[in-house]
């Protein structure tokens, strides 16, 4: 049986300050959500080109799909409110079967206020399962570009085959955005964002990689701090147009990892000596923007610092995906920075925290789903960094939670658990690895796939091999390694799931980067695993 870990509490500030300083009203939420129904025609001028950051839609359900935009008709103003005037405006928007509209099946409205940055979630229901939809927004006498989307197909629906990519880590100043480029090219029915969509530091001569992209100017050599600095940092990397693509091209489903924060938090510990107190309102923040930012539900609303991001999507009886959040309640670093034998091994420690934990493996233990995917952050598998006789781990992974780590491995054998598949971004690395039963055995049991997605720009052009290959090749268990740039396709049928790990030549000097497919693996239904396709390890 699988034993759960104790609540751990922290002393922390009062919620209503937060509320008051940095949460949405309730009216702001009501009007942008659109859960009130029609809004109110609010008549005055719009600025120009009010749709410059794109439009957006995510987390499908059978009968509906949350719509995203935010109006911004100079996206890179410094005050963070993307040139609009501090007013209520009326959003309105249609969905349609065919993208000239003449099919129009559901439409409405939302209010673009100042205190959302002018963003709107309209949650559309009423819609037909499994099927391919297209959406627009209009304000004013502007209309924004069109977006498709895809609901999930009905409960217990049989489904042949699913289509989706993964991508993490897309820090704007290393490079372009060619793996959007690609991806919009795709017939996808979900993209998983798996977290860094932004990065919190300030851009230089220093850090700047991407050429030929305009000069930013000095707000944006600063570290993000505030709410206003956010808010610029979104709108600076969504006015990439492929990333613009990619959102309009499929349904996202996104979580966060640090760098929407602050690199490497942990709960309300930040890992560069700022107070609780002091972080926990940069989180709320930088929540805050995030919400604002993204094509997210009613259920995601940040309250103060606190955000529901772990959440499930189904699609019929194929796939089952569990979208974690291993940063806003995992523990801190261990006090003895993960000495053998330490403290990293205390069984209390958790990534996930007590209440999602259970959320999870109840989850786990309930699903009939073929496949039961966990979309999550940082490395499940254990990665022994000593290439000697000696143990080295990291402890930002799974492998500074070693009890937690066992927790679910148990769940998953212990109930038998579907085809258990980890996809994972961060490491700005392509690799892909087997969870074993006994990591310690290299002959035990493969219980679970994880396939992990290097960045899309974080950290420049990359290579094939750098210094840490020989680590990683080092663990057996480990199939691939490649430290290119680009993302991860997926084909999931009910007999199993391909992986295509796409990776470009170069990001840096420009977006006609070439794509290719540097290794291809086959995992089948009932046998856990990585089966080359076309050849041995890369």
């Amino acid at each position: 049986m699988v034993r759960m870990v104790r609540p751990h509490r922290l002393p922390t500030p009062d919620r209503r300050s937060f509320l008051a300083l940095t949460g949405i009203s309730t009216a702001a939420f009501v009007l942008g959500s659109n859960v009130a129904g029609h809004a109110a025609p609010i008549d005055r001028p719009v600025p120009d080109n009010p749709f410059s950051l794109g439009v957006a839609s995510g987390d499908p359900t059978p009968d509906g799909v949350v719509l995203w935009t935010r109006l911004a008709p100079d996206p890179l103003a410094e005050d963070g409110h993307g040139g609009m005037p501090a007013h209520d405006y009326t959003v309105e928007y249609e969905v349609a079967t065919d993208d000239r509209f003449r099919d129009v099946v559901r439409r409405g409205s939302a209010v673009a206020t100042p205190d959302l940055a002018h963003a709107v979630h309209p949650e559309v229901a009423g819609l037909e399962p499994g099927r391919e939809y297209f959406y627009r927004f209009r304000t004013g006498g502007e209309i924004s570009p069109v977006g498709r989307t895809k609901t999930a197909p009905a409960p217990g629906a049989s489904v042949s085959s699913l289509s989706l990519a993964i991508t993490s880590c897309q820090a704007w100043y290393h490079g372009h955005y060619t793996a959007y480029r690609d991806i919009a090219e795709q017939d996808l029915d979900l993209l998983l964002f798996l977290g860094d969509y932004i990065y919190e530091y300030g851009i230089t001569s220093a850090n700047r990689l991407r050429q030929g992209a305009p000069e930013l100017s000095e707000a944006h050599a600063a570290a993000v701090l505030t709410l206003e600095q956010y808010r610029l940092r979104y709108a600076l990397t969504k006015t990439d147009p492929h990333l613009q693509a990619a959102h309009a091209a499929a349904p996202w489903a996104v979580t966060t990892d640090d760098h929407e924060v602050e690199n490497n938090y942990a709960d309300a510990h930040s890992q560069y000596g700022v107070s609780q107190e002091d972080f926990l309102r940069r989180r709320a923040v930088a929540y805050r923007a995030w919400y604002e930012n993204q094509p997210l539900r009613a259920a995601s609303l940040p309250k103060g610092p606190d955000m529901r991001l772990y959440r499930r999507l189904r699609f019929g009886r194929l796939a089952e995906f569990n979208v974690l959040d291993t940063r806003q309640y995992r523990d801190n670093v261990p006090a003895d920075g993960g000495a053998p034998g330490g403290d990293r091994t205390d069984p209390e420690r958790s990534i996930l925290g007590t209440q999602q934990e259970e959320w999870l493996y109840k989850g786990l233990r309930r699903s009939d789903a073929t496949w039961n995917v966990l979309a999550q952050q940082v490395v499940m598998a254990l990665i022994d960094r000593d290439t000697g006789p000696g143990l080295e781990f990291s402890m930002d992974q799974w492998d500074g939670f070693p009890a937690n780590r066992q927790r679910l491995l148990d769940t998953l054998t212990e109930y038998d658990v579907s085809n258990p598949l980890v996809l994972t971004g961060d490491i700005h690395r392509h690799a892909a690895a087997e969870l074993k039963e006994d990591f310690d055995d290299p002959d035990s049991a493969t219980i679970g796939t994880e396939l992990i997605t290097t960045s899309v720009s974080s950290d420049g052009n990359g290579s094939d091999r750098d210094h840490f290959a020989p680590i990683w090749l080092g663990n057996d268990h480990v199939k691939l390694y490649n430290a290119r740039r680009g993302y991860v396709q997926l084909q999931m049928t009910p007999s199993e799931v391909t992986s295509d790990f796409k990776v470009i030549d170069q990001i840096e000097a420009d977006d006609s980067g070439t794509v290719s497919t540097v290794a291809r693996f086959v995992t089948e239904e009932g046998r856990p695993g990585l089966e080359p396709i076309g050849g041995g390890r890369p």
